[in-house]
């Protein structure tokens, strides 16, 4: 009898473990998902995958509490208007262009409800709906920065207009990211 009841305690801890170890599968495939590269950002930030996953989980609270809202019929117009304006400056003026392009995604970001609190609080607001568009974003911001001291090459610059392109088509989109194009 003792031993029937060895085995049942044992096949309960068994069981046990083994729904963890698919509960804890299951969060870290859907939070992969979610974030895409930024996962691996963050557990290679953090250190370790809990910590990680449990920096995303909070990433996620805090948008949930966000005010997001669609951006209405004419001013997704105006914004498109505005972004082929950029487009076109670039001929002429490709360092003016990138910055008109970040001031636009800027002002897109900021008229969506996105709070600025900041660039890591951005990256890390952005990462929760945009996480696989958000390595090309840190790229165009760091070409941006290149551009404002002339060390911005013109191919650097194309790039950086392209990157900040598919973010701003993403944040002008109501509902999911559209964003895994290459333009």
């Amino acid at each position: 009898m003792s031993i029937g009841i060895v085995l049942v305690v044992v096949a309960v801890v068994v069981a046990g473990i083994a729904a963890g170890v698919a509960v804890d599968r299951r969060r870290r495939s859907r939070l992969r998902d979610r974030f895409g590269p930024e996962y691996e950002r963050a557990v290679e930030a953090t250190g370790s995958r809990r910590a990680a996953e449990r920096e995303l989980d909070a990433r996620e609270r805090r948008f949930a509490d966000l005010e997001l809202k669609p951006v209405p019929g004419e001013v997704r117009e105006q914004y498109a208007r505005r972004w082929m304006r950029a487009q076109e400056e670039f001929v002429d003026r490709p360092e003016a262009a990138v910055h008109d392009a970040d001031e636009l995604v800027t002002a897109l970001m900021r008229d969506r409800g996105y709070p600025d609190e900041g660039y890591e609080q951005r990256l890390r607001d952005l990462s929760v709906r945009h996480g696989r568009t958000l390595d090309r974003y840190r790229a165009a911001l760091e070409v941006h920065a290149l551009s404002t001291h002339d060390a911005a090459t013109t191919e650097q610059l194309r790039g950086a207009m392209m990157d900040y392109r598919t973010l701003f088509d993403d944040l002008l989109a109501d509902g999911e990211p559209t964003g895994t194009r290459r333009s």
